[in-house]
């Protein structure tokens, strides 16, 4: 489980991290798809059912983390814009900052658990600004 642990951390923080772009997530989402599937299909967990067996703890934490870096590449890919510490390299100015689209995604996201093989389900609600205007 430590193997695939791993390589989910590298592609999440090679693709997905402060800097990032469409290619590049788009190449995570599939390459996260890839290692799950193989991960299901070589996972080994010895131990006996009976004792706090680690190895299943460890291989059951890997599998919770392939789902939350799936959706953490697909929110960033859902947002087209540059904002925070979140820098999508096709959403910049002339020259180099982030570029902001508040019309578009002054919100907050949430997603759902569809099930197996299921896209996950994104719920929008959006920001209300009484205090700060939000341009």
């Amino acid at each position: 489980a430590e193997y695939y642990h791993r390589k989910l951390g590298k592609i999440v923080r090679d693709h997905c991290g402060m800097a990032r772009n469409e290619q590049g997530l788009k190449q995570a989402i599939g390459e996260i798809a890839e290692l799950r599937e193989q991960f299901w299909a070589d996972v080994f967990v010895p131990g006996q059912s009976e004792d706090c067996n680690v190895a299943l703890e460890s291989a059951g934490r890997a599998a919770d983390f392939f789902e939350l870096g799936e959706l953490m590449c697909l929110d960033a890919l859902e947002r087209e814009e540059s904002c925070g510490a979140h820098f999508r390299e096709e959403h910049q100015t002339e020259e180099g900052e982030a570029l902001r689209n508040d019309a578009a995604y002054a919100h907050v996201a949430a997603w759902e658990y569809a099930g197996e093989g299921n896209q996950p389900i994104r719920t929008v609600e959006p920001l209300e600004f009484e205090y700060v205007r939000a341009d």
